[in-house]
């Protein structure tokens, strides 16, 4: 897993990560935590970013997706992406159509996850810890927040960057002793591979 708080920021250290001649291969791009956000642009800048790797970016967005649609990228493609946005309502998707089984099933498989921003934040145990950051009425039909737990660590994105540096501090202030928080900048990103982890910095 490659998980980040800004995924075109840290596109430089992917290549290697991936182990792999990555031209060519195709990323299931998920761009559905954007959906109820005002600003848009990171999708773009990550997709731009995968595409000046010569990564072929198919996009799938869960909440439109047909069943059929979901399984076929999801299982098909090399890799699969996640992008940033609204954490709540992306969980909240995830499980209306079933697509968080079907990504835990494929990566434990061995296919390489990326994550940005929220996309990471879903990997964690539980993402109650994340709603000073996120607005949660976005997800109205969410009852509880556990989420895909591929992960032990909880990502706290974005700290000390704006316009985050506030509320990533409040966040770390109340969470520090009660979770095991990575902090994570936009110029880092958290890799998991073979059970390790390790947070690398451009």
């Amino acid at each position: 897993m490659f998980l980040s708080s800004s995924f075109c920021d840290v596109v430089s250290l992917f290549s290697d990560f991936a182990g792999e001649e990555v031209k060519g291969k195709r990323v299931t791009f998920i761009p559905t935590a954007s959906v109820v956000e005002e600003y848009v642009g990171h999708v773009e800048n990550d997709k731009k970013a995968f595409e000046s790797l010569g990564i072929i970016v198919d996009v799938l967005e869960l909440s439109t997706a047909s069943n059929e649609e979901i399984i076929e990228k999801v299982t098909t493609n090399d890799y699969i992406f996640m992008s940033g946005g609204n954490s709540f309502y992306l969980l909240q998707t995830l499980k209306e159509m079933g697509a968080d089984y079907l990504i835990k099933a494929e990566v434990s498989k061995g296919k390489l996850y990326i994550g940005t921003s929220a996309g990471s934040v879903v990997m964690c145990p539980d993402i109650r810890y994340i709603e000073a950051m996120d607005d949660k009425s976005f997800a109205p039909k969410l009852t509880e927040y556990k989420a895909m737990g591929m992960i032990d660590q909880y990502p706290l994105v974005h700290y000390g960057c704006e316009p985050f540096t506030e509320v990533a501090e409040q966040v770390y202030q109340e969470y520090k002793d009660k979770l095991p928080l990575v902090l994570l900048n936009n110029y880092q990103v958290l890799t998991v591979q073979n059970q390790e982890i390790e947070v690398l910095s451009i």
